[in-house]
């Protein structure tokens, strides 16, 4: 039987995507991170060598990003990245944010005692990895918790189009995001509470808040790093192994 994950994705056997998915994750991350700029080509052999898959797979993540407008497909130069803005970062979050408060909204109306638990385990042991200082253990985390209550939603239409919108945003250095620790020790057990009380209006709102405040730290980071500026003083770097 098949089975699917908390954003209504099918999941491979061992959980693993499709080999052009994972290549596409990859090359998704690095663009939106601002690893890979605007006007870079990726070359497909870069990319399989630095995914560790072959052309074929290499080739057909590019054109997964192609689909979703990351990327652009140049005659007889290959594919380049292609411009997004301040406001694409933004209304990335905004879709994000209405579909993640309406999961939120649902999860309160009939959210178990049993779930209430685990989110509040993962509160403890957020707070301890942010002691620790475990990154990645942060990131990883901060999913299962959304993951918790988008299964408590019990809306898989609802979370496979949250899934779609999710995977344009980068997470690989979510813990790194100035700001976005700090806030989330604080707002996710204010969310806990409100799906406690079952007090769904106020569940969905902080939901909402809690990803559309993201925008702006994302796009502070991005803008330390450069990326609205002076894009056409490297077009073919090669960051993260990607471009040619």
């Amino acid at each position: 039987m098949a089975t699917y994950d908390a954003w209504g994705r099918r999941e491979r056997a061992g959980g693993r995507q499709p080999l052009p998915m994972e290549v596409a994750s990859h090359v998704r991350e690095l663009i939106l991170s601002g690893e890979v700029r605007p006007g870079a080509f990726l070359r497909v052999e870069r990319v399989a060598e630095a995914t560790g898959v072959s052309s074929t797979p290499a080739r057909e993540g590019l054109f997964v990003l192609r689909s979703e407008g990351l990327v652009r497909l140049v005659p007889r130069r290959g594919f380049m990245v292609a411009p997004f803005t301040r406001q694409d970062v933004r209304d990335l979050f905004w879709a994000q944010a209405q579909l993640s408060g309406q999961l939120a909204t649902r999860a309160a109306q009939r959210i178990t005692p049993e779930r209430i638990g685990r989110l509040e385990a993962m509160l403890e042991e957020f707070q301890t990895a942010v002691t620790t200082g475990e990154p990645q253990h942060i990131t990883a985390l901060g999913h299962r918790f959304h993951r918790e209550i988008n299964l408590a939603a019990d809306a898989r239409r609802l979370s496979l189009l949250l899934r779609s919108v999710v995977r344009h945003l980068p997470d690989r250095f979510y813990a790194a995001i100035e700001g976005q620790v700090a806030a989330t020790r604080t707002e996710h057990p204010e969310l806990v509470e409100a799906l406690r009380r079952h007090e769904a209006h106020r569940a969905g709102e902080l939901m909402r808040e809690h990803i559309l405040a993201g925008a702006d730290r994302l796009i502070e980071v991005l803008e330390g790093r450069g990326l609205w500026r002076d894009l056409q003083e490297e077009p073919d770097g090669d960051p993260g192994g990607a471009a040619r």
